[in-house]
Parts: structure tokens; C-alpha cells; sequence
């Protein structure tokens, strides 16, 4: 697999390096998001905690994948700044566990109705 920088733009105000990137994998499966993260970091000479990657996509068959990637030059200013969500894929934070509540016990099944119900007569007109 490489990589190529497509665009980079310093972001001072936010403290990071704003990365789009190419990435060609011919002839092999998609790059998972921690090999991605691991090659940035080493392109750019820091570290894979400060590295967040923002989206990936890949077209079938074509064997590269577009994306967008943040370098923080700390890891607090990457927890400050990001979303909970995108901190959680980068694996910086732990998720929410969620537990499966106990399920609901299932009603009774409704009894069919029986013979002498069905074979009342019907009312007649007076």
C-alpha cells in the first residue's frame, strides 16, 4: 500500500495539519483505518495517537481510497477539538457499553375460539 498527500493545509488555529490523501492498494483488500493511521504518521513524522482519520472511500475495483486525515500536535488538543464519534472509530476513547436489557416476557397466545362459539345461531330478524 501507499500513500500520497493530495492537499495539505496547516490549521493553527486549531493546532493540526489538515491531510486529503490517496492511498493505492492494487491487487489487495482495503487498508483497514489503523494500517492508514500507521503510514500517515510515519509519512508525516509523528505519532498514530495524534493521527485521526476523518472519512475513507474506496470504489469497488478500482484499488484506491480517497480520504481526509487530521495530525494534532497533541492528543488533548485532538480530544478537545474532534467528535465523540470519530475519537471512538480512532480508538482515542472508549465507547458507551451498551447492555441488552432483559427481554420482555411474551404474552399468552390468544386461544382460538372454540366449537359451541362458533355454532350459535345467528340472531334472525323479527
Amino acid at each position: 500500500m501507499e500513500i500520497e498527500f493530495i492537499e495539505t493545509k496547516e490549521n493553527k488555529l486549531l493546532d493540526r495539519t489538515e491531510i486529503k490523501f490517496k492511498a493505492t492498494h492494487t491487487g489487495e483488500a482495503t487498508a483497514s483505518r489503523d494500517a492508514i493511521r500507521e503510514k500517515i504518521a510515519s509519512l508525516a513524522r509523528s505519532t498514530k495517537e495524534k493521527v485521526i482519520l476523518d472519512s475513507m472511500n474506496s470504489k469497488f475495483g478500482l484499488g484506491e481510497t480517497i480520504g481526509y486525515a487530521k495530525i494534532y500536535r497533541t492528543i488533548e488538543a485532538a480530544k478537545k477539538h474532534e467528535r465523540k464519534h470519530v475519537l471512538i472509530r480512532n480508538k482515542l476513547i472508549e465507547g458507551d457499553k451498551k447492555t441488552a436489557a432483559p427481554a420482555a416476557p411474551k404474552p399468552a397466545p390468544a386461544t382460538p375460539p372454540t366449537e359451541t362459539s362458533a355454532a350459535l345461531p345467528a340472531e334472525t330478524k323479527k
